[in-house]
């Protein structure tokens, strides 16, 4: 039977030729369900990362009208989430919109609220649009508006919900289901009264841990995620507004800024970080490339980012990804008005294992070439 060979012809690589005598072993050891290292070990290291997804831009203006019809054809007690997720074709396999992270776009209308549960998995929410929203959180209930940004850690009980009197809602959910479920490690379990009781002030934990320079005296928080649950759109774009007057942004991201831990200061979350960075009227960074995946999703303005040589037009809420070790820029298409890019990633799992590893492109001033 013939087999795929990654021999090559340099010093150190696996450069084994089949002879009839090899493969008759080769197949005496599958059936031990075991292997020759030499036969795939070309393959399985390569001389850097290879990612299997591919950039991808999803439309917000071409989902919108799915995501809306599906109101119309489940409800969320049958569905469990009402959700559109988002399908990397080199990924599809494990459901992943890049690396080893899921996003998806839920839908809720006022009055539904989706049963509480907990799992492995870390979550997060970005409102795109609509009035009402809200998530619980380990009985902590939060309000929620557009671009604003809210954690349902792993472990803890969460649920979500739209109110009466509000609009129908879109966000989009950002979990690291794929890495859970690659390490094995994966539980899900639905809370014994479908909801859970409110059982603080609402958005206590916004008001307690979210004042810049300021904590709670008194207050402990031992947990490994962040307190404040809650990353609020006004505060973050004030925050990004007046860095950008007292900073010259950094070459290949322009003006941004990481959400945090308060207590730690380190990341959100165990396994998933998040960021939001402005583009200045006008403003091109330049291309590099690091391990970790990226998940973008524009929350104002319009623009463009060049990935691996592709170009792709985003404009407010469209979302796009940009691979481990891919070549990436971004660029501001207006000369007036800001942009703004919400990012989760997977950093927090790169850099606790010193995997960490970044490259500027040294060609043309710093700027890809377009391929066609």
């Amino acid at each position: 039977m013939a087999r795929e060979n990654y021999r090559e012809d340099v010093a150190g690589r696996a450069n084994v030729e089949d002879t009839p005598e090899l493969l008759a072993y080769y197949d005496e050891l599958e059936r031990l369900e075991a292997g020759a290292l030499w036969t795939v070990a070309n393959k399985i290291e390569p001389w850097q990362p290879a990612s299997a997804s591919k950039p991808v831009l999803w439309r917000y203006r071409d989902l919108r009208e799915h995501v809306l019809r599906s109101v119309d054809l489940v409800t969320p007690e049958k569905a469990g989430r009402r959700v559109i997720y988002l399908n990397n074709p080199g990924r599809q396999e494990v459901s992943a919109a890049v690396g080893w992270l899921y996003s998806g776009l839920q839908v809720m209308q006022p009055g539904e609220v989706a049963s509480a549960h907990a799992h492995s998995a870390s979550a997060l929410r970005f409102i795109m649009e609509g009035a009402g929203a809200y998530t619980i959180v380990d009985g902590h209930k939060m309000t929620l508006g557009a671009n604003d940004f809210v954690l349902t850690p792993n472990g803890t009980w969460h649920e979500h919900g739209v109110s009466e009197d509000g609009e129908p809602c879109i966000w989009q959910d950002g979990l690291d289901i794929p890495l859970m479920n690659a390490l094995e490690a994966n539980f899900y379990v639905v809370h014994p009264e479908l909801q859970q009781a409110v059982g603080h002030p609402v958005n206590s934990m916004p008001a307690a841990w979210g004042n810049p320079g300021l904590l709670p005296a008194g207050e402990t928080w031992t947990k490994p995620y962040s307190p404040l649950l809650k990353y609020e759109w006004t505060r973050t774009y004030d925050a990004l507004t007046r860095y950008s007057e007292v900073t010259d942004g950094s070459d290949f991201d322009g003006v941004m800024m990481n959400y945090i831990n308060p207590v730690s200061g380190g990341p959100v979350m165990q396994t998933i970080g998040a960021s939001m960075q402005m583009l200045r009227p006008g403003e091109k960074t330049r291309a590099h490339r690091h391990t970790g995946s990226f998940l973008y999703q524009c929350a104002k303005g319009r623009g463009y980012s060049i990935i691996n040589g592709k170009r792709f037009d985003w404009q407010e809420r469209d979302i796009f990804c940009v691979p481990s070790w891919a070549w990436h820029e971004h660029a501001n298409a207006s000369d007036s008005e800001d942009a703004c890019l919400f990012a989760f990633n997977d950093m927090p799992v790169m850099n606790a294992l010193g995997l960490y590893r970044e490259e500027a492109f040294g060609e043309n001033g710093g700027q890809q070439p377009i391929l066609t």
